[in-house]
């Protein structure tokens, strides 16, 4: 496969719940082996994007396709073969604290294959190997830490080998050290196996160390795409002042009340 091929392709979506429109005409596309980063404000349409990708919400206008195939046009059978293709990292991880961390990460394969148990085994030993925990398997996950969780989550994420992984704020509640391991694991298995990934996240270490591309949303729309470098230099105010850390004017007019009235004799 070439190594421009777009595997996921966004025209013109305007998506929403009910009434309440949260994208508007948002394009952009996701080529094969490339880490774009989604960003922006809370509220801004980053989950909404994921929502739609892979087909839990139907766009209002517009089409999504991911893999060439628009995932709101299959019937049950296609559309578990095409789920079966993308890999999910939640923010909270989602592990199933009733089950083993190698249960945890054997799951797809045992609703999805008819794999022999001895083959499952091997499998997740080797996955939780790649996310630097050979030895966590019959651990519980209450007994991994905030990191462990998350790369265990990552292991059963990327458990049957998909063509996309989505991760939801991977780097969400580490500390900055832990975090910055996260960004790394997730840059070397995209350098190793080729793997596409769509991260939505607020750290902007995690985008200036993974992220080949990024799309900045605001208010429902596409304000930015391009290279962390095109965006810091871009033409628009709110896409320098989000990588600057610039609070927006009312705040700062907030910081400076404050700070007067800290200043001000009692």
């Amino acid at each position: 496969m070439a190594a421009t091929e777009i595997v996921v392709e966004v025209r013109n979506l305007t998506a929403g719940y009910g009434e309440k429109v949260i994208l508007s005409e948002v394009s952009f596309n996701v080529r094969r082996g490339e880490i774009l980063a989604l960003i922006g404000g809370s509220g801004c349409g980053k989950s909404t994007v994921i929502r739609t990708l892979i087909g839990l919400l139907p766009p209002i206008a517009g089409e999504v396709r991911v893999f060439g195939e628009d995932p709101h046009a299959m019937e049950d059978e296609a559309k578990i073969r095409f789920l079966r293709r993308i890999g999910m990292l939640f923010q909270g991880g989602a592990l199933l604290g009733s089950m083993t961390v190698g249960d945890n990460v054997a799951l797809p394969f045992r609703e999805h294959t008819a794999l022999p148990d001895s083959v499952i085994q091997r499998i997740v030993e080797t996955k939780l190997a790649l996310v630097g925990l050979p030895n966590a398997a019959s651990l519980m996950p209450a007994q991994l830490s905030g990191g462990m969780r998350k790369r265990a989550s990552l292991s059963r994420a990327m458990a049957m080998d998909p063509d996309l992984l989505l991760c939801d704020e991977p780097s969400a509640g580490l500390d900055p050290i832990v975090a910055a391991g996260i960004d790394v694991l997730l840059r070397e298995l995209q350098r190793s196996i080729g793997m596409t990934m769509i991260v939505v996240t607020h750290d902007l270490a995690s985008i200036e160390l993974i992220a080949d591309r990024v799309v900045m949303f605001d208010r429902g729309r596409a304000l930015a795409i391009g290279t962390v470098a095109e965006l810091r230099s871009s033409e628009d105010a709110r896409v320098r002042d989000f990588f600057a850390r610039t609070p927006p004017p009312e705040q700062a007019r907030g910081e400076s009340l404050l700070a007067a009235l800290e200043e001000s004799p009692s």
